[in-house]
């Protein structure tokens, strides 16, 4: 019998927001007001209970379009729908599935990409986000996204830019704070010790962004104090997406993307649409290596999902295993 209250719920707010909340503390929330040219995760929370996610670039007001995790591509058609430069947006259409449970909860969305000039759908993108929880307050978020072109074939080109996004909090950056970035070859930090790129631009299975988000107490006599808390993302690529391990686009200044489309293009068509899948886990402490092998093989095994129209009362649609 399933319960009332279950540990994971989906829990609609005004103002077109979403939060998700396990043992009844929001864990991220939703966005999704037309007041931004796309929808987008904020915050992030930590175990601290402290956000790992911030809105936009610390130095640069060039970058406003960093808002905390969200979908985006650089190159659509010849069409920036990454940067807000352009007309071109990114709009939820319709909410399809907001599943509660004490293992997960579920978030289901309709995202059409609209070319800003006519403005014309050329992509249905149907997003499920699965949360589920982890010890000692830390979650798993798994995004699942399956592009649906409204022609027959239409081609996401060559960019670093684009499919999921990052950027972690100020004091979590390599550059801006105490952070450090990880990749799961092994290699630490965007450069190496000569200035050149050394995770940038490499192949990796999950790339890591961990560091302080909350400062030790200091003593009475102000000699010494206790560590800060750390905490961080791991983000995980899937072993069924095109181009795995894919290459990363990653800056010391607090940011991490996979790049599916770094050294060419992707297409999607309708006959084959293009379907990604990609994870985050906030976490407390450091990166631990050891945990993030045992997650990515994990990850590897779980169910991709659908969509599909319901057969319950009062409810439209449900959740399909594939």
């Amino acid at each position: 019998m399933s319960r009332i209250f279950p540990r994971c719920r989906i829990v609609p707010l005004a103002d077109h927001q979403v939060s998700v909340q396990i043992d009844g503390n929001e864990r991220t929330r939703w966005h999704f007001g037309t007041q931004y040219p796309r929808p987008f995760f904020f915050p992030v929370n930590g175990p601290s209970g402290e956000s790992l996610t911030r809105m936009g670039h610390p130095g640069a007001s060039n970058h406003d379009h960093h808002r905390s995790v969200w979908f985006a591509h650089n190159k659509l058609l010849g069409i920036d729908f990454w940067s807000d430069n352009t007309d071109a947006r990114i709009r939820q259409k319709e909410w399809l599935v907001y599943e509660d449970g004490d293992d997960r909860a579920i978030l289901a969305t309709r995202l059409g990409w609209y070319d800003g000039h006519e403005p014309k759908e050329l992509v249905d993108q149907m997003a499920i986000v699965i949360f589920r929880p982890e010890a000692n307050g830390e979650t798993l978020i798994e995004l699942q996204s399956i592009f649906h072109p409204t022609a027959d074939t239409i081609e996401f080109q060559q960019t670093n830019f684009g499919f999921l996004a990052v950027r972690v909090a100020r004091s979590i950056s390599e550059h801006f704070g105490g952070g450090k970035l990880t990749s799961s070859e092994g290699l630490v930090g965007e450069k190496d010790g000569n200035g050149k790129p050394n995770i940038f631009g490499k192949q990796a299975r999950w790339m890591d962004y961990s560091g302080p988000v909350l400062p030790g107490a200091e003593t009475a006599d102000g000699d010494s104090k206790t560590a800060d808390t750390v905490e961080g993302i791991t983000y995980f690529d899937h072993p069924d997406n095109p181009g795995f391990p894919n290459y990363w686009h990653v800056r010391e200044d607090g940011w991490m993307g996979a790049s599916p489309c770094m050294h060419g293009p992707l297409q999607t068509t309708r006959a084959a649409p293009l379907r990604l899948r990609f994870l985050l886990h906030a976490h407390a402490g450091p990166i631990d290596p050891a945990r993030a092998e045992t997650i990515a093989k994990q990850f590897a095994t779980w169910p991709a999902f659908d969509v599909i129209k319901s057969t319950k009362s009062h409810q439209q649609y449900e959740i399909r295993e594939l």
